[in-house]
């Protein structure tokens, strides 16, 4: 396993306890386990609301439900494929289940039992999982790189990558009232709160524009929006105006707003994830923006097509282009 720790002149050398950090920038607002407590709040008005994990319940949140509801938890141990068969038989019988993991497990180990019997039986599961893309400093293992990618391939699927707690709280509820088979990233821990500044409401299958610019139009979901709302503020110092759209439901995609955005002439169009280059929201977009006769000037930020390192977050982070930092970098070097 590859690893990367930070040695950068200047700056104090990142310890192990990096590799776990929070997403959050020092001294950002944030929100403990949004997740967690949105369920809680949702279960209070639904009895038919489960909470499903396995061994995973302190690392996606469910613990904070699980101490609500302890005659609707259900700890199934390390065996993920258990956790969703089970899940698809208890929706079949009325339950409600939100079946939590980490993302690789979901997305690897698991990925047969949820397309035969949660998304081929259109079973009303609600997959919801940590560590999404790189938010984990402990390699290939734990990095869920891909899952956008193999998510979006599974038909039935609703597939969410939310920005940050606000978001997480408002999706809880509305894909409780959706019908069918949802896979949603999630934050966990102390989640930066981003949203709420912008008097921001979660539609599904919906994009917002966060913000409009005239030089450049990022297209993003999950925590690069974040980044790019944070770029966006750093590169209007060097009169660089830019345009931030918000696309938290990768399946379905939103395809008028993001045609309507595209379409608005003499302006970049950057499309940033996190997750690899391959098969996610930056491919969806260019897919769109060619079937739609759409060709502004196409650039994307996204995870190599390669297993990444190991290391402190903020250096892997800089080092794959997904900081804040790396964001302006690369978009001030296309506007040259």
């Amino acid at each position: 396993m590859k690893s990367v720790t930070s040695a950068t002149p200047g700056k104090p050398r990142l310890t192990t306890s990096a590799m776990i950090a929070s997403i959050a920038a020092e001294g950002q607002k944030t929100k403990p386990a949004p997740f967690g407590h949105a369920l809680v709040e949702l279960a209070r008005s639904r009895p038919e609301v489960v909470g499903l994990t396995a061994d995973l319940g302190k690392y996606t949140d469910l613990h904070i439900f699980a101490k609500e509801f302890p005659d609707r938890y259900y700890q199934m141990g390390m065996a993920e494929q258990l956790l969703y068969g089970a899940a698809s038989g208890m929706a079949a019988e009325g339950f409600l289940p939100f079946a939590t993991t980490y993302a690789v497990f979901a997305s690897r180990r698991a990925y047969d039992f949820i397309h035969q019997t949660i998304a081929e039986e259109d079973r009303n599961v609600k997959i919801v999982c940590a560590l999404p893309g790189l938010t984990s400093g402990y390699g290939p293992s734990h990095q869920a790189a891909e899952d956008l990618a193999l998510f979006r391939a599974m038909p039935n699927m609703t597939v969410i990558d939310p920005c940050d707690a606000h978001e997480i709280e408002q999706i809880v509820p509305v894909i409780a009232a959706h019908h069918g088979p949802v896979y949603m990233r999630l934050l966990r821990g102390q989640v930066p709160l981003v949203l709420d500044e912008y008097n921001y409401q979660f539609r599904l299958g919906k994009a917002s524009l966060i913000r409009d610019g005239r030089d450049v139009l990022i297209i993003s979901s999950g925590i690069m929006t974040m980044r790019a709302l944070e770029a966006a503020k750093e590169l209007a110092g060097d009169s660089v105006d830019v345009a931030v759209l918000h696309v938290p439901t990768i399946k379905p995609l939103d395809h008028e707003a993001i045609l309507r955005e595209a379409r608005k002439p003499g302006r970049l169009v950057v499309v940033a994830e996190n997750h690899t280059i391959i098969g996610g929201l930056g491919e969806a977009v260019a897919a769109l923006l060619m079937r739609s006769d759409v060709h502004p000037v196409f650039r994307q930020i996204a995870l190599p097509d390669e297993f990444l390192a190991a290391g402190a977050l903020p250096t892997l982070h800089d080092r794959y282009g997904i900081s804040t930092a790396e964001v302006a970098r690369q978009i001030k070097g296309w506007l040259r």
